[in-house]
């Protein structure tokens, strides 16, 4: 199933946010077309080792299922050229550096004028809007300042960071969603939209409930190296040969944990019995937890906790992980040609199929768009 067989996509798109975005509009069917710097193209294609077809891993993660064109958009013939062509599209997606579209007549305003029917995505680091619309940034940089790495890892630590990018993956679904939605208020209305979104609102939005909770409470959120540092029994606990990570989170998984840790009664416990307790009493809980636990495997953990319905997992390597049949059930990797490495597939099916990307990720110079380029522009087509 490809819902969007049939439409355009323009990308003016570099590392991750944006090429997420098309990618996954790729790979449900729509054409999307790659605009990039005639020298180097995307950065992210230097982005290694590893490489595979002449770019890095990360770029051929980002960037299946499209066609590419390098063009020099310092060249005014060429970007006159291609104002010529956006009418052929129905979603233009960028996120370059704030500014740079408007900078040579390609920003939201002057072009939606021309062709109202267009849904232009933009994505920014820290947002149209504020007095930090002009900064540009990374996913560690929008971390850090967004408080993100503030409620992730251990207390005894320092802040860390989200160990995958997070916030770019984040920023490029919601755009690829702000751009559906922007297709299907077209359909009825004949007008496409402006869809905007940051890195700065996808780490807001990741972090409402602490928020929340410090808006509430104004205390500030604990960090809790695994699980949550408020709901108790949720957290890793050392077995005998690694850790494992257990989820009693209510009351009734409390009773069935306490039940196969030995102890029953703690259920009935004025310490324990609900979710306040826990949490009040949690240092003292998770030491009793913690020297049981030790006594045992995780394997024998595990299937002492799935015998009994508490939700439980070893915390595995990703070489554990990719050796599970569960993960091998799922039919969710693409390869790269000429090479044995694996990339995930759109983490949705429909229909009991999950969509594949129709190519993989251009090599700089794939001469496969259908679009000529001006004579003596020095982006030749690609």
């Amino acid at each position: 199933m490809q819902p969007l067989t049939g439409m355009r996509v323009l990308e003016f798109s570099l590392n991750i946010a944006g090429p997420q975005a098309g990618q996954i509009l790729a790979m449900l069917g729509a054409e999307v077309v790659k605009v990039e710097r005639p020298q180097g193209g995307d950065d992210c294609r230097a982005w290694g080792p590893p490489f595979a077809r002449g770019s890095s891993m990360m770029f051929n993660t980002m960037n299946r299922g499209k066609k590419s064109i390098r063009l020099d958009l310092k060249d005014a013939e060429a970007v006159a050229w291609l104002k010529s062509q956006i009418g052929q599209y129905d979603v233009l997606i960028e996120n370059m550096r704030p500014g740079a579209m408007e900078a040579i007549g390609l920003g939201a305003a002057a072009i939606r004028s021309a062709h109202p029917r267009l849904v232009y995505c933009s994505l920014s680091a820290f947002g149209a809007r504020g007095p930090l619309r002009s900064k540009p940034g990374y996913e560690e940089v929008v971390q850090a300042f967004s408080g993100l790495f503030s409620v992730n890892g251990d207390e005894s630590a320092p802040p860390a960071r989200v160990g995958t990018s997070i916030l770019d993956l984040g920023t490029g679904v919601w755009g690829a969603l702000g751009c559906l939605a922007g297709l299907m208020e077209r359909s009825r209305t004949g007008e496409g939209c402006l869809v905007e979104g940051s890195l700065l609102e996808t780490a807001l939005g990741w972090l409402t409930v602490p928020i929340a909770t410090f808006a509430a409470s104004g205390e500030l959120p604990r960090r809790s190296r695994s699980g949550s540092a408020k709901v108790v029994v949720y957290r890793c606990f050392e077995a005998s040969d690694g850790e494992i990570m257990i989820a009693g989170a209510n009351d009734r998984l409390f009773a069935k944990l306490a039940k196969v840790l030995g102890h029953p009664e703690w259920a009935a416990d004025e310490r324990f019995r609900n979710a306040v307790g826990r949490s009040t009493h949690r240092e003292m809980l998770n030491a009793k937890i913690d020297a049981i636990v030790r006594t045992a495997t995780r394997a024998e953990w595990t299937a002492r906790l799935e015998a009994a319905g508490v939700p439980c997992a070893p915390v595995n390597s990703l070489q554990d992980v990719l050796d599970h049949p569960q993960v091998d059930g799922l039919d969710i990797f693409d390869t790269v040609e000429d090479s044995s490495t694996r990339l995930v597939r759109l983490p949705l099916s429909f229909n009991g199929a999950r969509p594949v990307a129709a190519r993989p990720a251009p090599r700089l110079g794939d001469d496969d768009v259908d679009m000529r380029v001006p004579a003596g522009n020095t982006g030749q087509r690609e």
